[in-house]
């Protein structure tokens, strides 16, 4: 059976035990599946919600390459569905003394600290051992992939030992459980699930911007709990007064326990993650390998764990030993890719977004200073993260010739080398611009 053999395959992809903690418990629902559907069961909410959040792209990934089709992939808990609009569909509630979604191998024991994250971790881990009591709520902000959900989740696992109910979710989570009581008159029910944790960690609260009701029930959430003395702890990309379309009373309370940023991780710490990830899943990778997938890959985390993944599942396939020929071949691949998925539209709507700057002024020949630099970290971005020629970038940006692209690329390396907040500036901006590109 082809749904059978695809999460066999999924073993070559993932590491042993989380393959036999979660994927040995689905089964393929042959009879309900179709031919652009498959739709795997899994013996609970807890495995079913995990498997979809990180398996879920792979197992369609898998389908695609047996059948050439764009495969939908559901994955469901034996009880629970709802209807909806006519359709079956998953309703995840609570158990009132259950945590869900936390993942058992995020831990405080096996997250790398450096220097770049360090601030965060000591900030977390003092929450986790005095909940409600430390720093209540504890706001983690950083860029994509460098840790923020790890710590999240470590946070959770330390006291769910403690038999102290924790509750982590997503904001698009709470914001679907949000509409969906809504639209049934179940508010109440609503509350109670969210309001009687010791614990509620959430992830990308920036997410929230712009939602007015569902902003005006969190404001009454955070109260509630907050005035009981439960702990609650948010990440974010930015910093909360940076979070446009939220209302500043949310801020205001975001601001009332500890803010902890996460910074991109030097050399160093780049290279014990990529050790620490090896030894976890058993891969062998030796010190040249590491040293340059350290040195050519972004510092975002999941970019980094997701090389390692494909250098040995291709050294499973091919049976070739991981050399740095293997490692070099893989990243080629993988940054060209990256570089198809990005548009100059995304890479200009961001910076003018960041920037507060119209999209249309970026393009225009204004000479003010603010614009001037803003275009100039587009040409810089829209270069490294494209396969655009300088010639077809001063096209682009109706320059005379690829003459003006060479010297603002040549302003932006220079200012990167004279102010390390410039240079951390441009590298959030790119890990926007390509996270943005992979959803």
């Amino acid at each position: 059976m082809l749904g059978e053999k695809i999460l066999q395959m999924l073993q070559e992809e993932i590491s042993k035990t989380e393959y036999e903690r979660y994927i040995t418990n689905l089964a393929y629902d042959e009879q309900n599946s179709k031919a652009d559907e498959a739709i795997y069961i899994a013996p609970n909410i807890f495995i079913a919600n995990w498997v979809k959040a990180k398996y879920r792209h792979k197992i369609a990934k898998l389908f695609k390459l047996q059948t050439g089709l764009d495969m939908s992939i559901q994955i469901l808990a034996k009880k629970g569905y709802v209807e909806n609009n006519g359709a079956k569909e998953q309703y995840p509630d609570l158990p009132a003394n259950s945590s869900t979604k936390i993942n058992p191998t995020y831990t405080f024991e096996n997250f790398i600290v450096g220097s770049s994250n360090q601030f965060a971790y000591t900030a977390s881990l003092s929450v986790a051992e005095n909940p409600g009591k430390a720093y209540n709520p504890l706001f983690i902000y950083g860029g994509a992939g460098l840790g923020k959900t790890h710590l999240l989740h470590a946070i959770g696992n330390f006291n769910i030992k403690k038999n102290r109910i924790v509750i982590y979710t997503t904001i698009e989570q709470f914001l679907n459980d949000f509409t969906y009581h809504l639209r049934n008159e179940t508010l109440e029910q609503f509350r109670e699930k969210y309001r009687q944790c010791d614990i509620l960690l959430i992830d990308d609260i920036q997410f929230l911007s712009g939602k007015e009701r569902t902003q005006e029930e969190f404001f009454h959430t955070f109260n509630e709990l907050h005035g009981h003395n439960k702990q609650i702890v948010l990440t974010s990309d930015q910093h909360p007064k940076k979070i446009a379309g939220l209302e500043e009373r949310l801020k205001s309370r975001f601001e009332w326990g500890l803010i902890a940023d996460i910074q991109l991780p030097e050399l160093e710490t780049k290279i014990a993650i990529i050790k620490k990830k090896c030894e976890l899943d058993g891969i062998y990778l030796d010190n040249e390998v590491i040293n340059y997938i350290a040195a050519n890959m972004d510092s975002n985390i999941r970019e980094i764990e997701g090389v390692i993944l494909k250098l040995n599942a291709y050294s499973s396939l091919v049976g070739q030993r991981i050399d740095l020929s293997l490692a070099k071949n893989v990243l080629s691949e993988m940054q060209k890719e990256q570089q198809k998925n990005v548009s100059l539209k995304d890479i200009v709507d961001i910076v003018s977004a960041e920037l507060n700057i119209k999209p249309s002024e970026i393009k225009s020949k204004s000479r003010n200073r603010q614009i001037v630099n803003a275009r100039r970290i587009v040409i810089y971005l829209a270069r490294t993260l494209t396969p655009n020629s300088m010639p077809a970038l001063a096209q682009f940006f109706g320059m005379k010739d690829h003459t003006s692209v060479s010297h603002a690329m040549k302003k932006v390396k220079e200012m990167m080398q004279q102010n390390e907040e410039f240079k951390l500036k441009i590298n959030e901006l790119a890990y926007k611009i390509k996270n943005l590109t992979c959803e």
